[in-house]
């Protein structure tokens, strides 16, 4: 599908921060966004900002649970929805992240499925991913070691 310049389309996530300028700054500086839209309130908040990551389109705003019947729609603690990016170095994207605040949670590891994958939890409480292929061997290698040390990989190999 084209689009004309200005036009959205796809799916675009759309977060709800506390603090949506700080967000800004560590989405940018943390994971490599660019900035493309904020348009703030009369008291400061952002009532909308649009980042992008490469082609893909990511909207947030900040909490306004005077609007929303006086409940936070920010996360209290990890969200159960997770962001994934496709990027050239999965462990030099998550030691960015890290060095701009964000916790590790699943340090990058080689993965059966074909990746180098990792996870973090930014400082709003939003959970990312992030991943990068495999060579052919060190697929081979993940592979043969799901299926030696997991329950799961032993289980998979016994019923073949």
């Amino acid at each position: 599908m084209s689009e004309k310049a200005g036009e959205k389309s796809g799916l675009i996530p759309h977060l709800v921060v506390k603090g949506a300028a700080k967000a800004i700054e560590f989405y940018t500086t943390g994971l490599g966004a660019t900035e493309i839209a904020r348009m703030p309130g009369p008291d400061g908040r952002l009532m909308h900002a649009a980042i992008k990551f490469g082609d893909a389109l990511l909207f947030l705003c900040d909490d306004f649970p005077e609007y929303c019947g006086g409940v936070s729609r920010a996360p209290n603690g990890p969200s159960p929805v997770t962001l994934h990016l496709c990027v050239p170095c999965a462990d030099t994207a998550i030691a960015q992240a890290a060095a701009a605040g964000a916790t590790v949670t699943m340090p990058a590891a080689d993965m059966f499925w074909g990746d180098r994958y990792g996870q973090i939890l930014d400082p709003f409480g939003h959970s990312w991913s992030f991943s990068t292929p495999l060579s052919a061997e060190r697929k081979a290698a993940a592979e043969k070691r799901w299926a030696d040390e997991s329950p799961f990989g032993k289980a998979a190999t016994e019923a073949a």
